[in-house]
């Protein structure tokens, strides 16, 4: 099988004594990509751009989508060949540079960006599949952002790349580590797509019942027509309030806004905490809103609690409910007294409410159990990268003649 008992001590951790330990710049060549002025961009021929990158350590034809019009000389000069690697070379975060992506199809008329670099394989030595992940484990990262340089941000260049150690078991080994971690990645994928159809089966499916537009079986009366402000009793946000920005992941408080962001960080301060809940929280300015169905502390004085006045009424359905309405915002102003309370909306019964909140518990429920066996799957991931790819644990392979 190929597979040595013994360990080779280095400064970068303990590797099989069968593998090769060699500088990156004996594997390839390294060049800076392609810059050009904004007007050139969005025509013309496919560029290997940053996201590209950092979204797709296996990187294929159909995933590069950015285009750039270049001249027949850029074009030879700038070419992306199968096999290429591309690591990008500036980033604002130490974790985001010298991230790597190699192309795995055979292309036409490419070429890559200034914000990445281009290694060329100086021979066959690492296996195409192989480069998508042998990149990535922590003691290859790890010299990657030592060796980086700060201005206003991380930068990487060709030389100290070529510089860094990479651990190279031999060919036939590369090929089963590649197929092991394929099939996990083939496998988070798979889950990605099924995450994102329930999610959009949830919203379309949620949108016709909350509308009216679809009824559950056995439902069938005229829904009552409410103003917001029937349902929805207010709460300013003043005795709530953090003090302090200084959050810490070892706290435990969140603090919310309503807007994208959602959580801002963790606070220490255990006085003011919003414990009534479930709330939806609004943001008077921009109408956003979020339920929320755990203590917390709010941050902006523009947030208001909104909380049901009837206790017929299932406050998560009033809220999907809420979301349907049609509102149109006119300049920056607080709406909610001025005018989103007056939004008229349908409101079902409380035993069709209490119907649909249950379609809406179940739905959930089977997309955090998707998302939990992600995570896990994503755990096992890297898990496995760490262990495969420094030789802790060996696969079974058959040794090749090439090797």
């Amino acid at each position: 099988m190929g597979v040595s008992g013994g360990y080779q001590d280095t400064d970068f951790g303990n590797f099989p004594e069968d593998w090769d330990i060699v500088p990156v710049g004996d594997l390839f060549t390294f060049k800076n990509g392609l810059n050009k002025a904004k007007e050139f961009f969005g025509h013309g021929t496919s560029i290997v751009n940053y996201m590209d990158v950092y979204n797709h350590p296996a990187l294929r034809v159909r995933m590069v989508e950015g285009k750039v019009d270049v001249t027949s000389k850029e074009q030879q000069s700038y070419e992306v060949l199968k096999g290429d690697v591309f690591f990008t070379r500036t980033s604002e975060t130490v974790e985001e540079i010298g991230t790597a992506a190699v192309m795995l199809d055979d292309t036409q008329s490419t070429v890559f960006s200034g914000f990445v670099l281009r290694a060329r394989p100086s021979d066959d030595a690492l296996v195409d599949e192989f480069k998508a992940y042998c990149f990535r484990p922590r003691y290859f990262r790890d010299q990657v952002t030592s060796r980086a340089s700060y201005t206003t941000r991380a930068l990487t260049n060709g030389k100290s790349l070529s510089a860094t150690m990479l651990a190279k078991p031999s060919r036939s080994e590369q090929h089963a580590i590649a197929e092991a971690l394929g099939d996990v990645y083939a496998l988070l994928d798979g889950l990605d797509r099924l995450i994102a159809k329930k999610r959009d089966l949830k919203t379309g499916t949620m949108q016709q019942l909350l509308t009216g537009k679809k009824r559950l079986v056995g439902f069938n009366g005229e829904w009552e027509e409410c103003e917001l402000g029937e349902l929805l009793d207010y709460e300013q946000p003043t005795k709530y309030l953090v003090s302090s920005t200084e959050y810490s992941e070892q706290y435990n408080i969140p603090v919310l806004t309503a807007g994208k962001s959602f959580l801002l960080g963790m606070t220490n301060e255990t006085h003011g905490i919003y414990a009534n809940v479930p709330v939806i929280i609004f943001d008077d300015f921009t109408t956003a809103s979020k339920y929320v169905d755990f203590p917390f502390k709010a941050k902006s004085s523009a947030m208001k609690m909104l909380a049901k006045k009837r206790k017929i009424d299932n406050l998560r359905i009033l809220y999907e409910i809420m979301r349907t309405a049609e509102f149109i915002k006119s300049g920056h102003k607080r709406y909610w007294i001025a005018e989103y309370q007056r939004v008229k909306v349908g409101v079902p019964s409380p035993s069709e409410q209490a119907a649909l909140a249950q379609v809406l518990s179940d739905m959930e429920s089977e997309i955090n159990f998707l998302e939990a066996k992600r995570k896990k799957s994503y755990r096992l991931k890297q898990a496995m990268m760490q262990e495969l790819l420094t030789g802790k644990t060996r696969l079974p392979f058959k040794e090749a003649a090439n090797d």
